[in-house]
């Protein structure tokens, strides 16, 4: 089997909320498996001197508030853009690192779950209240989660993975890498597709 699709994500990300909900399928079309992975863009923006879309010079924010909806609509998939906007996202982040330890299928519901509430039930998802809510309703036993979020094991690993994205070049989301291949951007999807179906070009 071919190696495993690497997507890197922020949950406060728009593009990579839609990127989150059409990378499985795609991948599964050619026999490709997806690792997802947890990044903070807090940390990422304060190393490369960026920032958040809609906190960039006003011509600019307004685009990417109406590109989010119009990619979205594009691409067939729900979006509604949260009130409460950028967010820190470490909370859910380090929620996800701790399920796919129990069990990654659990962990990936739970992401399409979180990136829902914030992108579609405009949900608050920067707490661990919230977070705790929206795994527990997937059936995750929430005391052991409360428990695990509280603890320092789960900072410093989400710390390193962090490290390790910034390591290999990434510097967003969503960041696809595919057989060495790096692709930045939901609108990159027509051309991780050609470069399933065809082995790069």
């Amino acid at each position: 089997m071919a190696d495993p699709i690497t997507f890197y994500f922020d949950f406060s990300s728009p593009y990579g909320y839609l990127m989150s909900e059409k990378i499985d399928d795609l991948a599964a079309r050619y026999g490709r498996k997806v690792r997802w992975r947890p990044i903070l863009l807090g940390i990422i923006f304060q190393s490369t001197g960026s920032a958040p879309l809609t906190l960039q010079a006003p011509p600019k924010a307004a685009y990417y508030k109406h590109d989010f909806a119009r990619s979205a609509r594009f691409l067939g998939v729900p979006f509604r853009f949260p009130s409460k906007f950028p967010l820190p996202t470490q909370q859910a982040a380090r929620a996800y690192l701790w399920l796919h330890e129990q069990d990654c299928v659990q962990a990936r519901a739970f992401a399409h779950a979180t990136y829902r509430a914030l992108f579609v039930d405009d949900r608050d998802i920067s707490g661990p209240d919230t977070v705790l809510d929206i795994a527990a309703g997937l059936g995750v036993d929430r005391q052991a989660l409360a428990a695990a979020l509280g603890g320092p094991e789960l900072k410093e690993r989400l710390k390193a993975e962090v490290g390790t994205a910034m390591a290999a070049g990434v510097f967003g989301s969503p960041t696809v890498v595919v057989d060495g291949e790096m692709f930045f951007g939901a609108d990159r999807l027509p051309q991780l597709e050609r470069w399933l179906a065809e082995g790069g070009f």
